[in-house]
């Protein structure tokens, strides 16, 4: 089967930015309306066991991924018995899945208040608000959820955004609804299983609908499933450390500060989690093109140009970091008030934490299009098990300042340091590795410098106004890295590829 790859792509794109930055303003309203008709202990209580469940969506991670690969081929051949028997094993692995899923939520039970460190809300059950929680999260595999594979792999992934908008629209503005009017939070918990429900029905009518010919039948042979089993586990050892990150970070919170606590965190994070969806749409636009380079050019060329790239997305990553530096107090203060902020210091630990997260991101564009999934699955296992481990020493010790600075130590080893000699190692040449991490120090000392020069400006603007008092912090932000980096780049010869990277006029 041919697919119109340009006309889908475009497609995609728009879709799933539109799907992307309207339902990033979501969370921003609920938590507000949570914390207004609620209170900042059930903010926690949602953070907690979004980041429980979160852990527990592992056991999905890198099958999707294994069987939309798998499922390529096939299309392109049309052959539709391979297809149909790869639909029916992913129906049934979504099966096990979901009573793995069940099961270890299940067994999580009895220590639910031990994950929570002080009381939590009188007039609520933490194990019924848990367990319709778990429900939600396990529909989508005893459901239709594993034929989301089909619009990935033929390329309609806007029928699934528009999917995702509508039901994920509804579902927050029926929470907000009852925020505001009975004020119930059982009630605002039931809504998510129910739309979940309504996502799956939609999906699996679209699809019905579209592949008539395609259902679940046929068996896949002992060969062909040992090859999706090792992209499996490759896939979900680096996925998996991903979304753990974040989850032990918000439940050694809660375990050992409370969730007050929990909650406020899970605001910020909230807002530099936004950054980073908006960050991740470049790394998206370049990664075809890269996979692309790396089939057709060299080795040399391919660094040259992960230099360029990095050059730019840092300088853009370093503007991020000086501007959630200088405007998260301000923001917080007008989105939720005084008394849900952090402390200053912890503000530039989860900083520090935001630029770790980007500084590796173009470079692991290259170790995904060269395929080496299977070659960093020490490093994720280790970055993993290292930052619980710090996470619990360092919360110990030193609260919620202590599991940001686990989480930027883990990084900056496993991630940034390990991660960056296995790609060098396997494909670049271990002897550029020395001039990747000299430059990035070179960048990160200049930015340093622009954050400090920045924080310093608008730590002596205080307007009477919270919102004059952003506004003009924002300018602030928004002209004087600009000016800087400027300034120390503006005649060098990787400021003016970037410039016209930008402009479109950089020839590929």
């Amino acid at each position: 089967m041919k697919i119109d790859v340009k006309k889908n792509a475009k497609r995609n794109i728009i879709f799933g930015l539109a799907n992307k930055i309207i339902l990033l303003f979501f969370p921003f309203f609920i938590k507000s309306f949570i914390n207004t008709y609620l209170g900042s202990e059930y903010l926690g209580l949602n953070s907690l066991f979004t980041s429980i469940l979160s852990v527990l969506s592992l056991t999905e991670l890198g099958i999707s991924s294994a069987l939309v690969y798998h499922m390529y081929k096939p299309i392109a051949e049309d052959d539709t018995k391979k297809i149909c028997a790869l639909l029916n094993f992913y129906r049934k692995t979504y099966l096990v899945i979901g009573i793995v899923t069940s099961f270890l939520g299940l067994l999580l039970m009895p220590l639910l208040p031990r994950l929570i460190k002080g009381e939590w809300p009188v007039d609520i059950n933490i194990y019924v608000i848990y367990l319709i929680q778990l429900l939600a999260n396990c529909i989508s595999y005893f459901m239709f959820g594993y034929k989301q594979s089909l619009l990935v792999a033929y390329q309609r992934e806007d029928i699934n955004s528009i999917i995702n908008l509508l039901t994920q629209s509804g579902l927050q503005i029926a929470q907000i609804i009852i925020l505001v009017t009975i004020k119930n939070y059982y009630f605002y918990v039931i809504c998510i299983p129910i739309f979940t429900m309504l996502n799956n029905l939609w999906i699996w009518w679209f699809t019905k609908k579209m592949f008539p010919d395609i259902k679940c039948s046929g068996k896949l042979d002992a060969l062909y499933l040992k090859s999706i089993k090792k992209l499996v586990i490759g896939s979900f050892i680096q996925k998996a450390c991903g979304v753990t990150r974040n989850s032990l970070d918000s439940v050694c919170i809660s375990a050992f500060v409370g969730l007050s606590i929990t909650g406020i965190y899970n605001n910020y994070f909230t807002i530099f989690n936004g950054v980073t969806v908006i960050l991740a749409i470049f790394i998206t636009s370049l990664t075809g093109g890269i996979g692309n380079h790396v089939a057709l050019k060299s080795k040399a060329e391919n660094y040259e140009e992960l230099k360029k790239i990095d050059f730019l997305y840092l300088q853009i990553s370093g503007w991020c970091t000086c501007c959630l530096l200088c405007l998260s107090q301000p923001f917080m203060k007008l989105w939720m008030g005084t008394d849900m902020l952090l402390s200053p210091l912890s503000v530039l630990f989860m900083c520090i934490y935001f630029y770790m997260l980007k500084v590796g991101d173009v470079r692991s564009i290259y170790y995904s299009t060269t395929g080496m999934w299977w070659e960093m699955r020490y490093r994720s296992i280790v970055e993993t098990v290292a930052n619980l481990i710090l996470n619990i020493v360092l919360g110990y010790l030193f609260g919620i300042n202590g599991i940001i600075l686990a989480t930027v130590i883990s990084l900056f080893l496993f991630n940034f340091l390990w991660g960056a000699s296995i790609v060098f190692k396997n494909y670049f040449g271990l002897e550029k590795v020395k001039s990747y991490f000299l430059y990035h120090l070179k960048y990160l000392v200049i930015t340093i410098v622009i954050c400090i020069v920045t924080w310093m400006i608008t730590l002596n603007i205080e307007l009477t106004s919270d919102y004059a008092n952003l506004v003009v912090k924002g300018m602030v932000c928004l002209i004087v890295p600009t000016l800087l980096y400027f300034l120390v780049y503006g005649r060098t010869n990787n400021c003016k590829n970037a410039l016209r990277m930008i402009k479109g006029t950089r020839k590929s």
